[in-house]
């Protein structure tokens, strides 16, 4: 292996399309349904607009930041810079658990998918072909897996407007049996807030963790061509994509399909059939829609497993690089993969998918929700960030103008973020303070994640005797 640099081979239209796929998955074409049956029509619309503005805040606070400070370590490297650097190592452990993780998640999911389909190949097999697929595609090269991202992302974008497409002329009566612009699904019951503060706090929830990955496009400003230009185009166009294709689906579902519909209660990751976007195209007379919307979303899938894959790979890298890891850790081959830190990240992956198998899976449910909590703390981070660089560039005499990409609504934008973050976090046992009914073994599950990033953080703090970093001595170079 050669010495440890990365190789800029990501283009701007590969940096869109990873930002678009990193957030367009079961998200979108499962949860969106349950969102509704959770809250009503306007309850999903209000709380998915709501996470779509944070996200918006989030990403161009983001863009602002790695267009001056281009850094595959992301908002990682920032939190060391900006706020305190056992802030920024528990910021990177944590999010690198939180994508080995995820990758072993997302290829369980894939393997349950062809498991449905294929019945008499084992489940294990299917993971096993999945899990070398992925790790294979991240050992080529950097723009290979940008283009193989662009084709992945690709086809959920075209899935998701055939979606809105057909949904539009299923409202106007062009096809299927519908009324047109039948509005009776938002007079049902007590829609349109079903469920009122309890099912909107849920659905905040569930938002949430649909936009989760959008910020893995900072991961790959170390690697982008002319990331002044590359990153803030890819910021602009980005939000206004996925704040279209959610509202307008979240949209379309509310109006063609009842928040009591039995078949939003029983949506699952690999019952497609249960997917609103199955059942809206088979109301328009579209019967191949469940083979053709599984094989969407197990795609789907698949590009998530290899963009986690990817970004855990590049934060186990930046740790390293920071001399927080061993120094082979850092090292990338001739091509600019970092080779060591691939392996070990597959390792973790292939570890947390084989407790599943043990102790009734109870230590792998842990792992989940060691790692659900992770990408909000994420979003915390980058706000915390977003907020201190600019008043540290401020503090150190800079002007705005000189930004290559400038980030508006500051500092609402960054204080809005950490506010919902927060709420989001409590709100995930917002039920406890409703019915009175603690249950600990929920309760030490959810927050589990909390206490593994609080160790990484006061055991760093303590052994380095850290402290938050003046804002004049904030790091800019």
């Amino acid at each position: 292996m050669s010495k440890n640099n990365l190789h800029r081979r990501l283009k701007a239209r590969h940096i869109a399309m990873i930002a678009i796929g990193g957030s367009i998955g079961s998200g979108i074409f499962i949860a969106s349904g349950t969102a509704i049956h959770m809250a009503g029509p306007g309850g999903a619309l209000l709380a998915y607009s709501i996470i779509s503005l944070m996200v918006y805040f989030l990403m161009t606070s983001l863009g602002e930041m790695s267009t001056l400070i281009p850094s595959t370590g992301s908002f990682c490297d920032y939190a060391s810079r900006f706020v305190d650097p056992a802030f920024g190592f528990a910021m990177s452990y944590n999010y690198w658990l939180n994508w080995a993780i995820t990758t072993a998640v997302d290829l369980s999911a894939a393997a349950l998918i062809m498991h449905n389909w294929f019945p008499e190949v084992s489940f294990f097999v299917w993971t096993l072909i999945f899990f070398v697929m992925i790790v294979l595609l991240n050992f080529a090269s950097v723009g290979f897996y940008g283009e193989m991202q662009y084709w992945f992302s690709g086809i959920k974008v075209v899935a998701v407007i055939l979606f809105i497409l057909v949904g539009i002329f299923v409202i106007t009566g062009v096809l299927g049996h519908q009324k047109p612009f039948d509005i009776t699904n938002w007079q049902i019951g007590d829609a349109p807030f079903h469920a009122g503060w309890v099912g909107f706090i849920g659905v905040l929830m569930i938002a949430g963790f649909s936009f989760q990955g959008t910020e893995i496009f900072g991961m790959t400003a170390g690697e982008t061509k002319d990331p002044g230009k590359s990153i803030p185009r890819a910021v602009k166009s980005v939000f206004w994509r996925i704040l279209l294709f959610y509202i307008l689906s979240i949209g379309i579902i509310s109006f063609l399909i009842p928040y009591n519909n039995p078949m939003l209660i029983n949506a699952s990751t690999t019952n497609i059939g249960a997917s609103p976007f199955t059942i809206i195209f088979q109301m328009a007379g579209l019967h191949f829609a469940e083979v053709t919307m599984t094989i969407v979303i197990l795609l789907a899938i698949l590009s998530a497993a290899n963009a986690s894959m990817y970004t855990a790979t590049r934060t186990l890298w930046h740790i390293a690089q920071e001399g927080h890891a061993p120094k082979i850790l850092a090292k990338t081959s001739k091509k600019g993969i970092p080779i060591a830190a691939l392996l070990l990240s597959s390792v973790i992956s292939a570890v947390v998918f084989f407790s599943s198998t043990v102790g009734q899976g109870q230590f792998f449910v842990w792992l989940l929700n060691i790692s659900s909590l992770t990408g909000f703390i994420a979003w915390f981070g980058i706000a915390l960030c977003h907020y201190r660089f600019r008043r540290a560039y401020i503090a150190q005499g800079h002007k705005l103008t000189d930004l290559p990409y400038y980030a508006k609504g500051f500092p609402f934008g960054p204080i809005f973020a950490l506010c919902l973050t927060v709420l989001v976090v409590i709100g995930q046992q917002f039920s406890i303070w409703i019915d009175h009914n603690l249950d600990m073994n929920n309760l030490i599950g959810t927050y589990v994640g909390l206490p593994v990033f609080l160790a990484f953080y006061l055991g760093y703090k303590y052994y380095r005797k850290t402290k938050l970093i003046p804002l004049k001595r904030c790091r800019f170079d």
